[in-house]
């Protein structure tokens, strides 16, 4: 059978639809790529080999009228182009993970009669996945969501690596601190973890600042009298979870996947600005897990020693190395198991 693959823009919906990708490629399916073009979609889907297929447009968001018309206008020509991809490529079915670029394919999908699966990752439903889940045969939630129809519990897909891993054998004598504000980091975690980190002694600590910021927060650190690895960037952050007794993270769903199946529990900073509140939502799923302490940006910087001083003092990470987390290594095969499924149900 031939996929079309739909995601874009953002790691969230990119690594995993590459992971599924792969894993269709693996079982003699072909898969054609529907993107933007952006970068981190060029790393990820490369390996595939797959035809790509590119879409201008951008989100729905917002109170600008001007905007919303100019972004239905695109929805409506790029319709006609996905149109035009599905026939010439003849496409079976479309797998969707989120964004606004779902919405022309998935519409494209529906008035060719083409079966259309999404993929929510987070614990709330994107735009996008809004308005197609009338239309499409199953949603798979990443996190749970309640009363959503024809939806599925798969997980989220996570890349190989973090669960194909070597476990470290840490210094029980100090504590392994990885602290991450995702890719680009987080001035937040830059600004205020090391000073939230004073006063505790026996931790080593590692740092992903951002791009261009790792000489400040090596500062930040020095002045807080703690001796601190910093990087703009680790290339193999799943390298830094199995060296960590715990990390400090943002709370997007695919990172919180990721963490929580290396066995690793977190301390999570959820993004304020973020869509619909999801981090947070994301972020009260873990929690609820038994996998995660949650620390609000706008709380006061006293709240966060507080947390930290809980998660030490009780060895909160002695019992999440414990808690076998595993309910997203299997996401890829749940998901293509039931779309076998379907297709053999006709």
């Amino acid at each position: 059978m031939k996929f079309l693959i739909v995601a874009a823009k953002t790691g969230g919906h990119v690594f995993p639809a590459a992971s599924v990708s792969k894993e269709l490629i693996r079982s003699n399916h072909e898969v054609i790529i529907l993107g933007t073009g952006s970068e981190i979609e060029n790393k990820a889907f490369k390996v595939l080999n797959s035809r790509t297929f590119k879409l201008l447009i951008q989100g729905f968001r917002g109170n600008n009228f001007l905007i919303k018309l100019k972004v239905l206008f695109q929805v409506f020509i790029n319709t006609f182009k996905v149109m035009k991809i599905l026939r010439n490529e003849k496409i079976d079915a479309m797998i969707g993970f989120g964004g606004f670029i779902t919405v022309p394919a998935g519409l494209a999908c529906w008035i060719l009669k083409k079966p259309i699966f999404l993929h929510e990752q987070n614990s709330v439903l994107g735009s996008a996945n809004k308005i197609l889940s009338k239309i499409s045969k199953i949603i798979f939630l990443g996190m749970p969501i309640k009363n959503i129809n024809n939806s599925v519990m798969s997980g989220n897909p996570i890349r190989e690596s973090f669960f194909n891993y070597e476990e470290e054998y840490n210094d029980v004598e100090r504590i392994n601190i990885y602290i991450t504000g995702g890719s680009q980091g987080a001035d937040y975690f830059n600004k205020n973890i090391p000073k939230a980190l004073k006063g505790f002694s026996n931790i080593n600590i590692k740092h992903q600042s951002g791009k261009n910021n790792s000489d400040k927060v090596i500062e930040a650190y020095l002045n807080n009298n703690i001796d601190a690895e910093v990087l703009d960037f680790y290339p193999n952050p799943q390298q830094q979870i199995a060296w960590s007794d715990f990390v400090i993270s943002r709370a997007g769903a695919l990172s919180l996947a990721e963490i929580t199946s290396m066995n690793r529990g977190i301390l999570m900073i959820p993004l304020p600005t973020a869509i619909d509140n999801h981090q947070l939502k994301n972020a009260e799923s873990i929690n609820a897990e038994g996998m995660g302490v949650i620390h609000q940006q706008n709380d006061h910087i006293d709240s966060l020693v507080d947390k930290l001083e809980e998660i030490i003092a009780n060895k909160y990470y002695d019992n999440w190395k414990k808690i076998h987390s595993k309910k997203h290594v299997n996401a890829t095969k749940i998901i293509l198991d039931n779309i076998q499924d379907y297709f053999s149900q006709k």
